[in-house]
């Protein structure tokens, strides 16, 4: 983790450079990809029972192309947003050299995309496991120095055998799974866990199980959770399959490949200035004391979806393989719609406290509960009764992706393919 001398108080250079009047006139003006913006209001009732009247613009914003961002960003992870949304508030609200902050950074969507903006990046996620997604994308290797560490591990040497994941795995693939856990575990241990490691590790963490050749495991459910030991039972004699044997050094490699490739030394020099004072937090977002008062410029985050996502669950053979107990991971699921509002209440007064003055939160709630529950209209009154100022929602609607299609999710009604963001200032 970077030392907190590396928190300089937000200077005139790195502050925004739109005023809000101008975003208000673009959003509405928006025609980029050729539709007209919808202008209206967000109602939401106030703490001492005031309603307002937030303004609220609906268009297509961003690309809904899935591969229209940086070779970097490919990494999965359970209901991520797109580069393309931090880019866009990002690009408006910042300029070079600005802190951008994510304090639910999951897989480091709005850290790389800043980074690779040329501001300054600073994560938070409870979760550990987002650290190891994050961190290996700051200290990309070569192709080279990742094809000559796993020639150099042995895929033969393991310990355990947990034969219940055979379910997944072919055994020759497991063993050499296995071996490959079993090496990155002493390394950690040993302390000499260095950067080409870690980035194997990543990999491995991203290609355990999916729905393709490309993934170590036989077909099951898209790549961003692993199904339970039941469920892929059920899935294999559904349809009949037996895991076939995958090569995982080959699959790693091929991987890094993928993600390296936008990786040119352009990329490289942003990376290493972003990373000389990145900050990645393993903590609630509620309290982060590492972080000094006014010292963020632009948050750009999305919170826990409401009784939607587990993410602890969805995750619990990726914490197998880097050695985390999953029941150890303090994350919840929160069901109740008061218990959402409380906790987003905590994280307000929060970010309050480490943005400057005129510092912007764009604080995305996909998630509607079929339509019966706008976040937005919950967010509002959270964020007001701490002392931000809710100045815009912006709903960004696109068509179907695959993994939506996949879910069988219709647009709008679970959030999957509508970004909701309510935009947030700091007087």
């Amino acid at each position: 983790m970077s030392q907190l001398c590396l928190f300089p108080r937000m200077s005139e250079a790195s502050c925004s450079h739109r005023s809000l009047e101008s975003l208000e006139g673009e959003l509405r003006d928006f025609r980029l990809f050729g539709k007209a913006t919808s202008v209206g209001h967000t109602q939401a009732t106030l703490h001492d029972g005031r309603i307002i009247g937030v303004p609220t613009y609906e268009n297509e914003f961003w690309t809904a192309r899935q591969r229209a961002a940086h070779s970097l960003h490919e990494v999965s992870y359970r209901a991520c947003f797109k580069p393309q949304l931090p880019r866009f508030f990002v690009q408006r609200l910042t300029r070079p050299g600005a802190r951008v902050y994510d304090p639910f950074m999951g897989r480091g969507t709005t850290l790389l995309e800043a980074a690779l903006m040329g501001r300054r990046p600073m994560g938070c996620d409870i979760n550990p496991l987002s650290s190891a997604l994050v961190r290996p994308r700051f200290f990309p290797p070569t192709i080279g120095e990742v094809a000559h560490r796993l020639r150099s591990i042995d895929l033969t040497d393991h310990d355990e055998f947990p034969a219940e994941l055979l379910v997944f795995f072919h055994p020759e693939t497991l063993r050499e799974i296995c071996a490959l856990k079993k090496h990155l575990l002493r390394v950690e241990r040993e302390g000499s866990l260095d950067h080409v490691d870690d980035w194997i590790r990543m990999v491995a963490i991203n290609r355990l199980t999916g729905h393709s050749k490309g993934f170590f495991s036989v077909y099951t459910m898209p790549p961003n959770q692993a199904v339970s030991i039941e469920s892929q039972r059920r899935i294999n004699d559904r349809r009949g399959q037996a895991p076939p044997r995958r090569d995982v050094a080959r699959i790693i490699l091929k991987k890094s490949a993928s993600l390296l490739s936008d990786c040119d030394q352009g990329t490289r020099d942003l990376l290493k200035r972003a990373r000389d004072s990145l900050v990645l937090l393993a903590r609630d977002a509620a309290h982060t004391p590492e972080i000094p008062d006014e010292s963020v410029h632009l948050v750009v985050t999305s919170p826990p979806f409401l009784d939607v996502v587990d993410y602890a669950t969805d995750n619990w053979l990726r914490c197998w393989f880097i050695g985390l107990d999953v029941m150890n991971v303090p994350i919840s699921i929160l069901k109740g719609l008061e218990g959402w509002r409380d906790k987003m209440r905590e994280v307000f007064r929060e970010l309050r406290r480490v943005l400057s003055p005129g510092g912007y939160v764009a604080f995305e709630v996909g998630e509607v509960r079929g339509g019966r529950i706008r976040l937005e209209e919950q967010v509002i009154p959270e964020a007001a009764g701490v002392g931000l100022d809710p100045v815009l929602v912006l709903i960004n609607s696109q068509s179907f992706t695959k993994t939506a299609n996949c879910w069988g999710v219709e647009n709008n009604l679970k959030g999957t393919n509508t970004n909701r963001v309510v935009l947030l200032r700091r007087p």
